[in-house]
């Protein structure tokens, strides 16, 4: 399903910094956020350890707190949920739309109560959400938005780089995204003042040296992995060429099946961190068997996600006031397919034919 693209540059990055000495709060770092920032058109990005950490300090440092609101998507990985929980506020769960699996801006509306803080938007499977409609939502109602962009690194919203569409932008580099770290995450945003405030939150409160000022975490990145950041974001575009030119091809193999391929939205530009189709009733097969079909002739899936947030045993018993029957039905159908750049063009016209044998 995954398979990081780690060269000789990468290699060679790394131990460069190894013998420096200088492994970590070094100069690998700051260069890596000063590209990053410039990359998505921002002006600021502060490097984290992971994407969780990311989303985690936003937050806080948005002042985030018990007693808040914080609207996200059901159908998202856990993390975009987790971080809210963790700054001891509640997250109220919106559903998402039926085609490109985005928050839908409808249902936020629905979730809005006078505890409400701040929106979530995931730009899921490296496809922007509505950005427009939720940046108008949340200015009518004085809300932060914030852009959960782990799986949209390189995705553009009507011309413009994910990243600096929000209040505040976080990313992953964990080694299945478009571009890794090995693990690793970047917060971006155009508010200085916050900018500071998360640099010393995740120095552990610190203003200077020895001064802490208030509570803070240990959510620094190390040097070694933002070196490799540096040369992974200058090999970005490629890698992102080849997953779109990849989901491309399966688009037409699908095209002549009943499975879905992934609806693609006007104005934006999708980088397909995941290639999710849809096996709905109408495919003959069901999702499950299709999987097991594949995986017995060589071709690995996975499901993403097969259970949306709210249904998680960790929020059971949380109650939910908006419906979110998209969710629940999609995290049936849903499939995943390898779509990333290491796939070799016989591995791709072999997962085309097999699908076709299989309709």
């Amino acid at each position: 399903m995954a398979a990081p693209s780690i060269g000789e540059d990468e290699i060679g990055a790394a131990t460069r910094v190894l013998r420096s000495g200088m492994l970590a709060a070094g100069p690998a770092v700051k260069e890596f956020e000063e590209e990053f920032a410039e990359y998505c058109c921002t002006e600021q990005a502060i490097a984290t350890n992971n994407g969780t950490s990311a989303l985690h300090a936003t937050l806080s440092c948005l002042g985030i707190c018990p007693g808040n609101e914080v609207i996200i998507p059901d159908f998202s990985f856990i993390a975009t949920a987790t971080c809210v929980s963790m700054c001891g506020a509640t997250p109220v769960f919106a559903d998402v739309d039926e085609r490109t699996f985005n928050i839908s801006p409808e249902s936020v509306l629905e979730a809005i109560t006078p505890g409400t803080r701040a929106v979530i938007g995931v730009h899921l499977f490296g496809q922007p959400f509505q950005c427009d409609p939720l940046r108008e939502i949340c200015d009518d109602h004085d809300l932060f938005l914030i852009e959960d962009a782990a799986q949209s690194h390189g995705a553009r919203y009507r011309g413009k780089m994910t990243g600096g569409l929000g209040d505040a932008a976080c990313f992953s580099f964990y080694p299945t995204k478009n571009m890794t770290t090995g693990e690793g995450g970047m917060i971006t945003t155009g508010d200085r003042r916050f900018a500071d405030r998360v640099r010393a939150f995740i120095n552990h409160g610190q203003s200077r040296k020895y001064v802490h000022e208030f509570l803070g975490y240990n959510y620094r990145m190390t040097d070694i992995a933002a070196a490799i950041g540096s040369v992974q974001l200058r090999r970005l575009d490629a890698f992102n060429r080849k997953r779109i030119e990849n989901a491309g091809r399966l688009d037409r193999c699908l095209g002549k099946t009943a499975v879905l391929a992934p609806f693609r939205e006007t104005g934006v530009g999708h980088v397909y961190h995941q290639y999710v189709t849809r096996v709905t009733g109408g495919c003959g097969i069901g999702r499950d068997n299709f999987a097991r079909e594949l995986r017995a002739r060589g071709i690995d899936t996975a499901v993403h996600y097969p259970t949306p947030i709210h249904l998680q045993p960790v929020y059971q018993g949380v109650s939910n006031p908006v419906p979110c029957p998209v969710s629940e039905r999609l995290s049936n159908e849903v499939l995943s397919l390898p779509v990333h750049p290491r796939l070799t063009t016989d591995q791709i016209e072999y997962m085309c034919s097999t699908i076709e044998e299989l309709f």
